[in-house]
């Protein structure tokens, strides 16, 4: 269940943020500047539902403590800016980058609990994830934490925008490496069954 609530928060996240962007020729402006209501709401709905999955992952078999150190942040961060009432657009950006490649990370899990591990319609979705999660958080994610530094934004917000991008790079390691993992235990499968 706490898989399927995260895939929808994900999508209406996503959503949510995306219909908030005040100007599509600069998704990011204005900068600094004050919060929309339609941001805050975005932004509230986030924080509410990544304390409700904070709770789920205390909760959980296996308690990861860097899965509890970034919800953590997250909410953190969230609660800098719905107080602040600033930073919206920065906020929302981060926001729609963090979670566009969440629903490909929950279909993976998905896949595995129902079986599929080690399939080809898994491993499509290994790197549909990677591809996504590669794309928003080392490239967008850069030019995002750019801009809010260079920005007047609070010196907190200044900190989650450079905290978020290690995070990000820290998980572009790891999933880089799983996928080079999965690739290259797949060649080696295909290499012993050829050779039979």
């Amino acid at each position: 269940m706490p898989r399927i609530v995260s895939t929808i928060h994900a999508c209406l996240a996503v959503t949510l943020a995306s219909l908030s962007v005040q100007d599509w020729s600069c998704p990011v402006c204005p900068l600094a500047s004050k919060s929309s209501p339609h941001q805050m709401k975005t932004l509230g709905v986030t924080v509410a539902y990544l304390i409700y999955d904070l709770v789920c992952c205390l909760f959980d078999k296996r308690v990861k403590l860097d899965n509890i150190i970034h919800h953590l942040v997250s909410i953190v961060g969230l609660v800098a800016g719905l107080s602040c009432q600033r930073c919206g657009s920065e906020m929302v950006a981060a926001l729609w980058i963090t979670e566009i490649s969440s629903p490909f990370l929950h279909l993976r899990e998905l896949l595995k609990e129902m079986g599929y591990n080690n399939t080809d319609l898994n491993l499509a979705a290994d790197i549909m994830f990677a591809v996504i999660f590669s794309l928003a958080r080392m490239v967008g994610g850069p030019y995002l934490a750019y801009v809010t530094l260079s920005a007047d934004n609070p010196l907190l917000i200044k900190a989650m925008a450079a905290g978020l991008q290690l995070v990000s790079a820290f998980w572009f390691y790891k999933i880089a490496r799983m996928v080079m993992y999965k690739l290259s235990r797949r060649t080696s499968a295909n290499k012993v069954t050829s050779s039979q």
